[in-house]
């Protein structure tokens, strides 16, 4: 595990370096051709790499969220692929983790994070891929249990320890993002007639009690109301709340803290006063007021079907920003210049890519 780690960081490193005498790698063309042309390098012949930077493992969580997006570009084949090559990684190390190595190697960075399981499922129950499951089967139900025995108390609310998680730096209390997780797992768990401990507990009841405050959703359990992105959109994209008056309240509150200018989305307005793991020195802010694409994409899909005309200037605010560099980019400061320090710069080439190419196409059917 530490010997991985230490690769990823030197390849991180190595093109940090590179990145002073080259700069991004540049993509001609429309926002849509760049995109294109992105998603179709990150196939590696094998799998979906997350990026053609230096993120050129497999992400659990980045390849679920980008599998609908995959099959609207009729990348069945290659999606059913990504899915037989993981679950044959997972499958020799008998778990299911946050990455695999290009060697096939599987780590969690930096633990455990609940919706790894969660978003392999989705993308297993949105390809169809019903085989899959099937020959899985032992190794879905066995790891279905280790995540809610490891991570699930009694209430149904994350244990009090640190996971992983879409804010992988940071170390939370029971974060809204993580007990998500667990609702959509319920309702997944569901459609792919797999083991289910989950639906023993009301997730849209326990979201409400312990993290709805007024008009959002708050964080974490720490006790500080700190808005955040992630904890109020992926309640409503997941579907876990459906709840359309508290939709419309969330989404307001995040644009009157200004999360979605100049283009979507920062994941707060203030530094996070949460404690972070010991190598965020190395990239000061990176999960704090920094705008990132990949939940960016996750808010302008649910807000396509709140507010139309945000939408469409939204994403017109998108098409500028990646014909202005080139690429699609990982992350980018509050001010949406580039995200970059010392030691990091922004990863480019996103596979995310994909989820705009996917909403782009309903912001042309005007």
């Amino acid at each position: 595990m530490d010997r991985i780690l230490v690769h990823e960081g030197l390849n991180m490193l190595k093109r940090r370096i590179l990145f002073i005498r080259n700069g991004f790698k540049a993509y001609e063309g429309s926002a849509q051709e760049i995109c294109k042309k992105i998603v179709e390098n990150c196939w590696s012949g094998t799998y979906y790499k997350t990026s053609t930077g230096h993120f050129s493992a497999f992400y659990t969580r980045d390849f679920g969220m980008c599998v609908p997006a995959l099959l609207f570009l009729k990348q069945h084949e290659r999606v059913h692929q990504t899915l037989v090559w993981a679950l044959d990684c997972f499958q020799k190390s008998r778990t299911i983790t946050t990455s695999i190595t290009p060697q096939g190697e599987v780590f969690d960075f930096p633990t455990i994070a609940p919706d790894s399981l969660a978003f392999l499922v989705f993308a297993l129950v949105k390809s169809k891929a019903k085989s899959l499951i099937t020959i899985h089967q032992e190794l879905l139900n066995q790891e279905i249990q280790r995540y809610y025995n490891t991570c699930v108390d009694p209430s149904g609310l994350p244990k009090q320890t640190h996971f992983s998680s879409i804010k992988d730096h940071s170390i939370r209390e029971r974060s809204c993002y993580d007990t998500t997780m667990f609702g959509w797992l319920a309702k997944l768990l569901k459609e792919a007639h797999l083991d289910n401990p989950f639906a023993q507990h009301n997730y849209p009841k326990l979201l409400e009690k312990y993290y709805w405050v007024k008009d959002h959703f708050i964080d974490d359990l720490s006790g500080i109301d700190t808005l955040s992105g992630d904890a109020n959109i992926f309640p409503f994209w997941c579907e876990v709340i459906q709840d359309k008056e508290k939709r419309l309240a969330a989404f307001s509150s995040l644009q009157k803290e200004y999360l979605d200018t100049p283009f979507p989305l920062q994941y707060t307005s203030t530094p996070p006063t949460h404690p972070l793991i010991k190598t965020t020195w190395l990239a000061p802010n990176y999960e704090g007021t920094t705008i990132w694409p990949h939940i960016g994409m996750i808010y302008l899909d649910v807000l396509r079907t709140i507010d139309q005309k945000r939408f469409h200037a939204l994403m017109q605010s998108y098409e500028e920003v990646i014909e202005k560099n080139k690429t699609f980019l990982e992350v980018f400061n509050k001010n949406g210049t580039p995200y970059k320090t010392t030691l990091y710069v922004s990863d480019e080439g996103m596979l995310w890519a994909s989820l705009f190419l996917e909403l782009a196409s309903s912001s042309h059917e005007k």
